[in-house]
């Protein structure tokens, strides 16, 4: 006959939790870097449209008249 080894229920509690502040966590970095991703995203885009403005007109800030 085999003896069953007794439930730790105050350890058993303080593991879940342990993992359940793991898990949020997890989640709230995961979101960080998922705004960052799109924050990266939108600058990335505005540059984009930036260098889309000197390819249709390259002239347009290429010289800069100074006197002296």
């Amino acid at each position: 006959m085999e003896i069953m080894p007794m439930l730790d229920i105050p350890q058993l509690s303080m593991d879940l939790s342990m993992n359940r502040v793991q898990r949020d966590i997890g989640v709230a970095m995961l979101d960080m870097s998922l705004e960052n991703a799109s924050s990266q995203g939108d600058a990335l885009i505005d540059v984009m449209r930036s260098s889309m403005e000197l390819s249709v007109n390259p002239d347009i800030g290429a010289n800069i008249d100074v006197s002296v």
